[in-house]
């Protein structure tokens, strides 16, 4: 109806506003322009005096388990808070070694909300809407920042290694100068391939430098989004102009490099920069998309409170749907804790807001009751939307959608995650010796993977070439498998090693101190893995954090498979982008190591039967046997075939 009706306490009837959701008339950042007090600003008098208005109705509250579908503006619904979500994780029974600190008893790791969950008494809390990774202060293993590395009954066996690779690349070093007369052997792979054109240089540092500039494309669609009078616009259109937008980047990013004809040293660096560009995009266009559509359905809450604000109550009972004993006010029993509007409401309180809007815009009459309880219901639920938009975010100004700024885009580009925050934990200031120390060692670092690569892969790499080029039968070639394997072991396994530390311990350490990022947690004790969930869990924590969020929980979320689906669909996804780079460096399209990385799946199960769960001694061997083969037996593959 189009007018209130008030009746005979004395109050005139008149003309009501009626607007619908709006997007003006109030300042929405933080708490500003919020027409009432939140619950925790009330003092301890004023809450009991509120409280004991409803004690006689609080005490015919049912309980209603049922979450319908309606025409609330709802945020995108998201996983279950169960423990069991991580499709990376074990098994409750399964075995973490001694050595492997978990993350929530080591205090220099890098925890994820599923590994730290509190207890909530509520029954069924409404999930956290974005789940993501707890950033915390933390180094990794082998920095010598970290106190448990220096103090580890290990930290011998790590100075062994270097001592032993140290000399590994004298002997290199001089059987190179008693054959050629030089420390680097005949070096055909820094003068041939890595820097045979000095022009390519230029031209894949100039196009990187056009990637990373690109990605402000998110950032635009992100401004249009907040900008849009449409309540729901990220949901609407916004998300597919990313995703198409995602896939073009991506095509083009691989495009150049077929285009360029570039060795394969400019091709690896150039799709592996681009990939993680692309994960940087879709995290920070995805959840500033869920943020905008809190932002707004939060504003629209407000104009409803606005409304409600306006209302003459009436003297009798009002008969309007819905009636006080119907609305659950257990939950604003005491003023609501930071993990409490986290989760905020159970979805059948959340089906009372929509309740409480219907009746707001129906105009029909309400009593003293009613608004009084109305009124707390959707101040609660503006308080979990106010709280939802500041994220993890400690200082005023960097919650949405004051985050949506060009330099807020581009400082997050620069950090050495690829998961976006409103805030993380940041260093205050730089020690540039350890910044030297860390630059050298990447250099350092490079020059003993050349020496391997040149003396123990490169020969062999050329001999293959070479039989291929001249027309050896495919089963001559498949007789010299075993041999090629063999010569490729060793070297593999160390440039295998070398480049994980090289870029998860050296480039990364030195990126975060150039860019005060105090999250060092870049991964955990691989090395000691029982299974290979436990592997993809540990040994690239940035990109597990991703998949985690935006491909494990948004298959849930969106697509409604269970568990197991999600974690077959982010292995397959990983597989993929995995087979993508192969086929980038080979140019052929052959699938091994999309079949081996599929392989895991039933390896996972198998260490979790009865004959693997409590050997964690040989499910480490059965790890480091793949890790020793499965590069090798990858690149003969790829040479032989």
């Amino acid at each position: 109806m189009g007018e209130r009706k008030h009746r005979a306490n004395g109050a005139g009837t008149g003309p009501r506003s009626r607007a619908g959701p709006t997007t003006s008339g109030m300042a929405l950042d933080g708490r500003e322009g919020f027409p009432f007090p939140p619950l925790d600003a009330l003092s301890s008098s004023q809450y009991d005096e509120r409280q004991n208005n409803l004690d006689g109705v609080e005490a015919g509250i049912r309980r209603r388990g049922v979450t319908p579908e309606s025409h609330l503006p709802s945020q995108p619904a998201m996983a279950s808070t169960s423990s069991d979500f991580d499709h990376f994780g074990p098994e409750p029974n399964s075995i973490t070694p001694a050595s492997s600190p978990r993350p929530e008893t080591d205090p220099h790791a890098t925890s994820s909300h599923a590994d730290n969950h509190d207890y909530d008494p509520r029954p069924n809390p409404r999930p956290p809407k974005f789940r993501g990774p707890v950033f915390t202060r933390s180094f990794t293993t082998f920095d010598r920042q970290n106190p448990h590395a220096a103090n580890s009954p290990f930290h011998g066996f790590f100075t062994l290694f270097w001592m032993a690779v140290f000399l590994f690349v004298v002997k290199l070093g001089a059987s190179n100068w008693r054959a050629h007369g030089s420390v680097l052997g005949t070096n055909e792979i820094l003068t041939k391939v890595m820097f045979g054109s000095w022009k390519e240089v230029g031209v894949l540092a100039a196009g990187d430098g056009v990637m990373c500039g690109l990605t402000g494309f998110g950032w635009v669609v992100q401004r249009m989004v907040v900008k849009g009078e449409r309540l729901r616009g990220w949901e609407s259109w916004g998300w597919v102009v990313q995703n198409i937008w995602q896939m073009a980047f991506i095509g083009g990013v691989v495009g150049f490099t077929r285009l360029r004809e570039w060795p394969w040293t400019h091709t690896v660096f150039f799709v592996l920069h681009g990939l993680v560009m692309l994960m940087k995009q879709h995290s920070y266009a995805f959840y500033n998309g869920h943020l905008s559509t809190v932002y707004k359905q939060r504003k629209w809450l407000l104009g409803k409170l606005k409304e409600l604000e306006k209302v003459s109550p009436v003297a009798s009972p009002s008969m309007t749907e819905p009636p006080v004993a119907d609305i659950g006010t257990t939950h604003l029993a005491k003023i609501p804790s930071a993990k409490e509007r986290r989760l905020s409401l159970p979805h059948e309180n959340l089906l009372d807001v929509e309740k409480i809007v219907t009746a707001i815009d129906s105009g029909e009459p309400l009593d003293q009751e009613q608004i009084h309880v109305f009124e707390r219901v959707l101040k609660w639920e503006v308080d979990a939307l106010s709280d939802e938009l500041k994220g993890k975010s400690t200082k005023p100004g960097r919650e949405y959608p004051h985050n949506l700024t060009l330099a807020n885009h581009y400082e997050y580009l620069f950090l050495p995650t690829v998961v976006y925050e409103l805030e993380y934990p940041r260093s205050k200031s730089i020690n540039w010796y350890y910044a030297a120390e860390k630059f050298a060692a990447c250099f350092g670092i490079i020059l003993v993977m050349n020496l391997i690569s040149q003396t123990s892969i490169y020969p062999v790499v050329m001999e293959t070439v070479r039989m291929k080029e001249e027309g050896v039968p495919l089963a001559d070639r498949f007789r010299e498998f075993p041999w090629i394997l063999l010569d490729l072991i060793f070297p593999f396994m160390m440039e295998y090693l070398l480049t994980w530390y090289l870029i998860w311990e050296t480039v990364l350490n030195l990126v975060a101190e150039l860019t005060y990022f105090a999250d060092r947690g870049f991964y955990n004790a691989w090395w000691n893995c029982v299974s290979w969930d436990q592997f993809a869990r540990d040994w690239n924590r940035p990109v597990h954090n991703f998949l985690l969020r935006h491909v494990y929980h948004s298959s849930i979320s969106a697509m409604k498979v269970n568990k197991h689906t999600a974690t077959l669909i982010t292995f397959f996804l990983s597989a993929l982008i995995h087979e993508l780079v192969m086929w980038c460096i080979f140019k052929k399209l052959r699938g091994y190591l999309l079949f081996l990385q599929m392989c895991q799946l039933p390896l996972v199960r198998l260490s979790r039967t009865k004959w693997l769960r409590n050997r964690a001694t040989l499910g480490n061997m059965m790890f480091w046997f793949g890790i020793l083969t499965g590069p090798s037996v990858l690149c003969s593959l790829y040479l032989i075939l």
